[in-house]
Formats: structure tokens, sequence, C-alpha cells
């Protein structure tokens, strides 16, 4: 039979720990300071993990090498055949020979921009991205912020070196000399069309949180007005066929370039603006619904 134990005797609570009933006393070490630094974030601390995270991934290095790929290659080589044809060109601008290029080149972007976003969603990496940054209005301009500039730069240097490489191909056959404002339109306002069409799919794919329904919402926007356009044979259906021509994406990336396909609708700087509208409420949409939805 086992003798009963005596009770064992409760320790002494510390010094600073608050007994029950009673205030709690100042800590052993009052002049500690913790080694981790402590700082009040901001935007620039959003901006620098954005930009971390769309470099340390393989799509945008995918997406951007076939970007530079497909403007680069196909200008290049739209260049070599039409010089090959010796051709009179009859004072036209070379540089509008660089919008095929930039046209299959902007699927990539609209790819790019939409990963960015929904990608995040797909993996769950959403949550910790929130975690780091409780203020979700700030993540959503750090990644639309990055990722502009990012399109910019790029289609900025594509779009420069195949104007340059045309203009010299071309120059020999009664090519026309580009104006400075020929070369801001079909280098900076371009690029600039460009990455805001990007941005655009940035935040149609935070709206929407799926890669592939917001790659095929925006590919639908780019081709399906355009497609739908050449089919409508109706006399009564004219005008709508008409604005379908003139505000399709194709048509105005062509403006860049002083082509269209109509003598109406927008011109000169135009498409920029209207970009840049559509782009704003897009991503004022998807601030709205980031910060009503859960993650």
């Amino acid at each position: 039979m086992s003798t009963p134990q005596p009770p064992m005797p409760q320790s002494a609570s510390p010094e600073w720990q608050a007994a029950p009933g009673t205030a709690p006393s100042a800590p052993p070490y009052p002049g500690y300071t913790s080694p981790i630094p402590v700082v009040r974030t901001h935007l620039g601390h959003a901006l620098a993990s954005e930009w971390t995270k769309i470099k340390s991934v393989r799509s945008t290095l995918w997406t951007t090498g076939v970007f530079v790929a497909l403007v680069v290659g196909i200008g290049a080589l739209t260049g070599l055949v039409v010089a090959s044809a010796d051709p009179d060109l009859g004072g036209e601008s070379p540089l509008s020979l660089g919008f095929f290029g930039l046209l299959l080149g902007s699927m990539c972007l609209i790819t790019l921009g939409v990963l960015t976003t929904a990608s995040e969603y797909g993996t769950g990496m959403i949550r910790t991205t929130m975690v780091a940054c409780p203020t979700r209005g700030r993540v959503l301009a750090a990644k639309a912020l990055v990722f502009f500039v990012l399109a910019f730069v790029v289609t900025l240097v594509c779009a420069t070196l195949v104007g340059l490489v045309h203009v010299s191909l071309l120059e020999e056959y009664n090519a026309k000399s580009p104006s400075g404002e020929e070369w801001l339109k079909g280098t900076v306002g371009v690029s600039l069309y460009l990455a805001l069409l990007g941005t655009l799919s940035l935040a149609i794919g935070s709206i929407v949180r799926h890669s592939a329904g917001a790659i095929t919402i925006m590919i639908g926007a780019v081709l399906a007005p355009l497609v739908i356009a050449l089919f409508m044979f109706s006399t009564s259906l004219q005008d709508v066929q008409q604005a379908l021509f003139e505000y399709s994406i194709p048509n105005q990336m062509s403006i860049f370039y002083a082509n269209s396909l109509s003598d109406s609708g927008p011109s000169g700087w135009d498409p920029l603006w209207i970009m840049l509208v559509v782009t704003a409420a897009a991503l004022g949409g998807a601030f709205a619904l980031l910060r009503k939805r859960d993650v």
C-alpha cells in the first residue's frame, strides 16, 4: 500500500509577475530593448515585396521572354521581308511595321498581368501577403505600380529597337523619316497603352481570382469586337459595326502609328486616355471587392 505523498510546495511567482488581484509590477530588465528593429511600414515596403515576387517567379521570365521574341523577332522579320521585295513606300513611315509584333506581344502582357494577382489566389499565397500587409489597398497599388513600370520599360525598349531597325532597313526605299512626334507616339505612346492594357488585366485577375478565366476575358476583350464586326453584314448594324471597328483594341493600337480602320473615332492620343479611364475604373472595382471579400 503506497504512502500518501506530502503536497509539493508552490514556487514563488516572480516579483514582476502580477499576483491575482494585484497590479503588475515592472519587469526585471527595464532598460531592455529588442534587437529587432520596429519600423512603420509604408508603400515602399509593399513595392519592394512585390518587386521581389514578380522577378522571382518563372512566369515573369517566360512571358517577358516570349514578348521580346515576338516583338523584336516579328518586327525584324517584317522589315527584312519588306526590304527584300524592293518596295517603294511612297513616303510612309516605317515605324508602322512594328504594330504586328506588338499586337501579338500584347497577349504576353495580358497573361503576366493576370498572373500577377490571380496566381496568388490559386496557390493561397495571398493569405501570407495579406498577413504581412493588412492594408489591402496598398497591396493592390504596389502590384499595379510594379507591373506597370516593368511592362512599360520592356515594351519601350523593344518598340524603340524595332523602330530603329525598320528606319535603317527602309530609308533607301522612299520611306518617310519619322518626325519627333511620330517617334514619341510609336515608342512611348504605344508602350504606355500596352502597359495600361496589362494593368487592366491585373485588375481583372484580382476581380475574377481565376487565372484561366481572367485571361479568357481579356483575350476576348482584345479580339472579340473586331471579329464580331467583321461578320455584321446587315445595313441596320452599320453604326454598331463602325463603333466596334473604331474602339477595338487593335485599331486603337494602330492609331499610334497614324493608321486606323476608319476616318472617324479616336485619333491622336485618344486611345491612351480611353485605356487610362477603363483601367482606373477596373482598379477601383478590384479595390472595392478586395476590401469586401475574404481572401
